[in-house]
């Protein structure tokens, strides 16, 4: 991984590449739906493209995805009641929020894009934060990819075998077919990424509604047999309720998505913790909403039951209507996918800017102003991931590292408090807020040791390879001359190919 010190070679690289850039920009107004400038002294850059809305539907669109149409039977497995399945929903949506909340004071406070890795960076230092971005490039995000694009393959094949089961190797290749649509979206084009966003949000909204809507419609109507003896709390067992909590909290993740392309958000002091707080708001009434819906209209025996929890209530209450419902949560995936590449991206982006990744991965496209190669980083990692595990293994996989790292953000933003009391802080709130959340997140690490050890070792052992590749790539200067020209001419070589240069302040 190279320096941050950038060899002649390098530099030539990108001198042509912007000559390149200026003589054929003109030639093309228009490439495959993306504008490109036909201004060669326009700056090549990421700007500032991220407005309320978009960053709601950033937030919105990347948290609503599979996990609540998978996440209730974890829930109400775990807790034994329908009344507790409820409360568990609407406690890990506060907690969600209190996460949130901590992550808006860091976003407004230290402005740079890169989420976790740049809080880690900015409070513990370069070593724990090259850890964590190589247990993200390697491990977390490549396999929570995996857990999206698997969920979407499945249900948008789902019409199409019914009443059949869909077969394995389609849902995977139906899984690689999207995650590779959302990659070439997110290199093509910063606005029609963010434009799709919207879209997508809008559909899952509508998903989401045509499901509370008729299970309010049966609760009003009186069907609420299902709600009888709902804390019922004779089968629940104290040792299973924080595996509750654990469904419930991966199915809130992604509050955090905005703050890694905090340098893109205009006027990030108030976009931020607005696109935050209603987003939060929404999702949470929108998850409790839906939950309530599904018992009006299937008890908790045949919510357990069921394979497919939407599909199965849209089969109960809307007859062939019900064929609509798959489509929409498969779009709801894409959605989260789409969202999880736009700023997974720019983490990477940030990290090579700091010298921690390849240099290549901190340029933009000459024409597209996008960051291709920090975009293309997961996709082969992704792809493996989709092919060699299963679903719930993935899930438990990422979810340690995962709650490791945002446990130590958050308790960066308490540490910041007491080392840097005078930082500018446009957005501030109470220490209780982080320090529950703190304690929440290292218990939800605690808790993948109790329920996979396996998985969560592996996570473990994932993660301390990072302690010597930080030597061997950062901290070790000194490497032979031929192997220091091999990186610069094979850095130099992706530029050309990818067309990709620095970006300019």
């Amino acid at each position: 991984m190279n320096r941050r010190s950038k060899s002649s070679s390098v530099s030539n690289g990108c001198t042509v590449n912007k000559h390149v850039a200026s003589q054929n920009g003109p030639q093309h107004s228009e490439v495959r739906g993306e504008a490109l400038s036909s201004d060669p002294n326009r700056k090549v850059g990421l700007g500032k493209k991220v407005t309320l809305l978009r960053g709601i539907s950033i937030i919105m669109g990347t948290i609503i995805g599979a996990g609540i149409f998978v996440s209730p039977k974890g829930i109400l497995k775990n807790t034994g009641s329908v009344g507790m399945s409820l409360v568990v929903w609407i406690v890990c949506g506060v907690l969600s929020l209190f996460g949130a909340l901590s992550y808006a004071e860091l976003g407004t406070c230290i402005t740079k894009s890169g989420g976790h890795y740049t809080y880690i960076l900015e409070a513990f230092g370069p070593q724990l934060a090259f850890i964590r971005i190589w247990s993200d490039l390697i491990a977390i995000r490549p396999a929570g990819m995996a857990v999206i694009a698997l969920a979407f393959g499945q249900y948008i094949l789902e019409p199409l075998f019914m009443p059949c089961p869909v077969p394995p190797i389609a849902v995977k290749l139906a899984a690689a077919i999207g995650l590779t649509a959302v990659m070439y979206l997110n290199s093509m084009s910063v606005t029609w990424t963010a434009r799709i966003q919207i879209f997508l949000t809008i559909a899952k909204l509508i998903a989401i509604s045509t499901i509370i809507l008729p299970g309010m419609y049966q609760l009003f109507k009186g069907e609420t047999k299902n709600f009888e003896n709902a804390f019922d709390l004779s089968s629940m067992n104290l040792a299973d309720l924080p595996l509750a909590f654990y469904s419930g909290m991966y199915a809130y993740a992604g509050w955090f998505y905005l703050n890694f392309v905090t340098e893109e958000v205009d006027k990030p002091e108030r976009t931020v913790p607005l696109a935050i707080c209603i987003s939060m708001a929404i999702v949470s009434l929108c998850y409790v909403l839906i939950n309530v819906a599904y018992y009006t209209v299937m008890s908790a025996e045949e919510l357990l039951a069921s394979q497919a929890v939407a599909v199965e209530f849209a089969n109960k209450l809307m007859g062939n209507f019900s064929i609509v419902v798959p489509l929409f949560v498969a779009m709801s995936c894409f959605g989260s996918m789409n969202g999880c590449i736009f700023a997974l991206s720019r983490m990477f982006y940030v990290a090579s800017r700091e010298g921690q990744l390849p240099e290549v991965l901190s340029m933009i496209h000459t024409r597209r102003h996008t960051p291709v190669a920090a975009v293309l980083t997961m996709y082969p990692m992704s792809i493996l991931q989709l092919f060699v595990g299963d679903i719930y293994s993935l899930l438990n996989f990422m979810s340690f590292l995962r709650w490791l790292f945002i446990g130590m953000a958050v308790l960066g933003l308490i540490y910041l408090r007491y080392t840097q009391p005078d930082l500018y802080r446009p957005f501030k709130v109470p220490l209780i807020i982080p320090g529950i959340f703190c304690l929440t997140s290292f218990f939800m690490v605690f808790l993948s040791l109790y329920s996979d050890p396996v998985n969560t070792g592996i996570g473990f052992a994932i993660s301390l390879t990072g302690i010597p590749a930080y030597y061997i790539f950062i901290v070790f200067d000194n490497r032979p001359k031929w192997l220091q020209r091999c990186l610069d001419s094979f850095n130099r070589s992706l530029q050309i190919i990818m067309e990709v240069v620095p970006a300019e302040d």
